[in-house]
């Protein structure tokens, strides 16, 4: 099939259709850490082509392929990530300039206005980001005042990136299978007194199952936060993911006190429809159900 190719930063698609949209700090918070110049050189020299228009695949099979220095094309399914983190400033070509991902803005913006209505301060959380890839939401969560994040990821490559791309933004970044965590690990982790979750963009297809998610809730201290995004799908009565039924009966039992939940865009499909999920920032009175 013939592709479309994307030059530049925007594939200049209307998004006039967007469900939510936010500015996440307030005026005269923090300013965001500088990103090295390399890494915005290398995504602006990208170049990459999505499926032709007209062309449907489901979230967990959507692709593009990218010019090799050679002039060779090269595929990436999206859920390829250890290869797309082999590439510096792929992941932003992909994900945001051209298909307009929003997520780890949004939420921030959310867990801000959560925060200054509970009259806490950003710099008081030691983040947990579970799913942490190349650093995009711990750099969020810098520029409104969070000075402490632990990155999790099931990769070495997607801590790789984070090293490379934002070097500083966390105080420490475990490359860990949550689902079967060494009793080291679960020490180290321990150690860091965590008092907030992040998991953004990163739950369901196969890439953090319930157990992963589970085990890093339980070592937030009680009455943190958990910001948590998910596909709408996940959350209905006939997922068969896990999810629904744990963070379901998790929010209708109280153990996930919800004090902001919104549905918006997350990103655009490849056929530039919309893919909506449930954002949602919690407190934690209690175990998980399940």
């Amino acid at each position: 099939m013939a592709p479309t190719t994307v030059n530049g930063t925007s594939n200049g698609t209307d998004r006039s259709h967007e469900v939510l949209h936010r500015t996440p700090s307030p005026a005269g918070g923090p300013a965001a850490p500088s990103r090295p110049a390399d890494l915005e050189a290398a995504r602006a020299s990208l170049r990459l082509a999505l499926p032709e228009p007209g062309s449907k695949f489901s979230q967990d099979d959507e692709f593009c392929v990218v010019a090799e220095p050679d002039g060779t094309w090269r595929e990436y399914r999206f859920h390829d990530y250890d290869r797309i983190f082999g590439v510096p400033g792929l992941y932003e070509k992909i994900f945001y300039d051209v298909l307009g991902c929003d997520s780890p803005r949004f939420m921030v913006g959310l867990l801000s206005e959560a925060l200054a209505a509970a009259g806490e301060a950003a710099s008081a959380l030691r983040v947990l980001d579970l799913g942490a890839g190349n650093g995009i939401m711990a750099e969020e969560l810098a520029a409104v005042g969070v000075d402490y994040a632990v990155g999790v990821d099931i990769l070495t490559e997607a801590r790789d990136a984070a090293l490379r791309d934002r070097p500083g933004l966390y105080a420490d970044y475990r490359v860990a299978d949550l689902t079967k965590l060494p009793a080291a690990e679960r020490e180290a982790l321990a150690g860091h007194r965590l008092n907030a979750l992040t998991v953004v963009a990163a739950l369901g297809f196969g890439d953090i199952p319930p157990a992963a998610f589970r085990t890093a809730y339980d070592h937030v201290d009680q009455d943190g936060w958990v910001v948590l995004t998910i596909k709408d799908a996940f959350l209905e009565a006939t997922d068969t993911s896990g999810f629904g039924g744990m963070i379901g009966e998790s929010i209708r039992s109280g153990a996930l006190e919800v004090v902001r939940r919104e549905r918006f865009q997350h990103r655009l499909a490849t056929d530039s429809s919309p893919l909506l999920y449930e954002g949602i920032v919690a407190r934690k009175r209690g175990p998980l159900a399940g």
